[in-house]
């Protein structure tokens, strides 16, 4: 029986809220904006995406809808339950903010770190959260596929599946050469530049493209390990090679990597983070060790190296 966070009693899976509109460039810093300029009122939801927003837009309300869905899913903004704000977020900031590093996303690792944030994002992103954690095959078929999710969630509305799935393809997968799609249509989603999932043949078939993930950086990598152990086992000082690799939101199984992908970055896990972490093999015990002192709200300033490292290299 599958286990894991989807599979909890009482989980409601969620197969909507992107209007069938993958995400496309330049969404989520628009979005930032308009939260970003009217945060400072305290009840700014209606300016965010009320008329107004969707004259700012200059798109239509279903858009406007997606937009915000793929911006508060991508964890780029959030909107507190109970209430009528919305607010940036640490993450928002760090891409999109006045001293922004990727307002464009121009640098992979923006990209590997929405990725990270939609697959991991249980709650309402369901097809996105199995398919990185869950579907174990390497291919497979569209129509199957909706298939599988429809017996897990057999209350689920197959066209809504359906529909989710074919969002969930398009997000990272280019289109065919020869589809027919009008000029703003064809505007592919950012996240097929980080190619996870690849078509097979001209029928409906694909294929998860596992191992090593040359663009990832080691502060992204390791922003991804810390939420995931704070979300898997957030008292432990230990977390296990086994967990890291395989288990479902984990960073093998989200990024796509293999065994020694994860080994290889374990491996190195101490200089990345200033002896913040330690990797152990002692007594055939293989474990990641935390510092007693370690906070994990610190763990955002390992991406911000990534990009310290790539300004580094460009200017050398």
């Amino acid at each position: 029986m599958a286990r894991g966070l989807l599979y909890q009693p009482g989980y409601r899976p969620q197969f909507s809220g992107h209007e069938t509109f993958p995400l496309r460039y330049g969404w989520l810093k628009k979005c930032f904006d308009r939260v970003s300029q009217t945060e400072h009122e305290t009840e700014n939801k209606s300016l965010c995406w009320g008329d107004d927003a969707i004259a700012s837009f200059g798109v239509g309300k279903n858009m406007v809808a997606s937009m915000r869905h793929w911006a508060t899913v991508a964890g780029i903004i959030e909107e507190p339950s109970g209430t009528n704000q919305v607010k940036t977020t640490p993450v928002g900031q760090l891409l999109f903010g006045h001293d922004g590093v990727d307002p464009f996303l121009e640098n992979p690792n923006s990209l590997w770190l929405i990725h990270w944030k939609l697959a991991t994002e249980w709650k309402k992103k369901t097809t996105w959260y199995w398919a990185f954690s869950h579907y174990s095959a390497v291919t497979f078929e569209r129509d199957k596929f909706i298939h599988r999710l429809k017996r897990d969630w057999p209350a689920a509305a197959e066209t809504t599946i359906k529909n989710d799935v074919g969002c969930f393809i398009r997000t990272y997968t280019a289109q065919s050469s020869g589809a027919k799609a009008g000029q703003d249509d064809s505007l592919e989603s950012p996240l097929t530049e980080l190619g996870l999932i690849k078509r097979v043949s001209r029928r409906d078939e694909y294929r998860f493209v596992r191992g090593q993930k040359t663009t990832l950086g080691d502060g992204t990598f390791v922003y991804a390990l810390l939420e995931f152990w704070q979300q898997f086992s957030p008292t432990s000082s230990t977390l296990s090679f086994e967990a890291i690799a395989h288990e479902p939101g984990s960073p093998g199984r989200v990024f796509l990597l293999d065994e020694n992908d994860v080994a290889d970055r374990l491996l190195k896990i101490e200089q990345a983070t200033a002896h913040s972490l330690r990797w152990s093999e002692t007594a055939g015990l293989k474990q990641v060790i935390r510092h007693p002192d370690f906070d994990f709200d610190g763990a955002i300033d390992f991406i911000r190296k990534d990009y310290e490292s790539s300004d580094e290299s460009e200017a050398a």
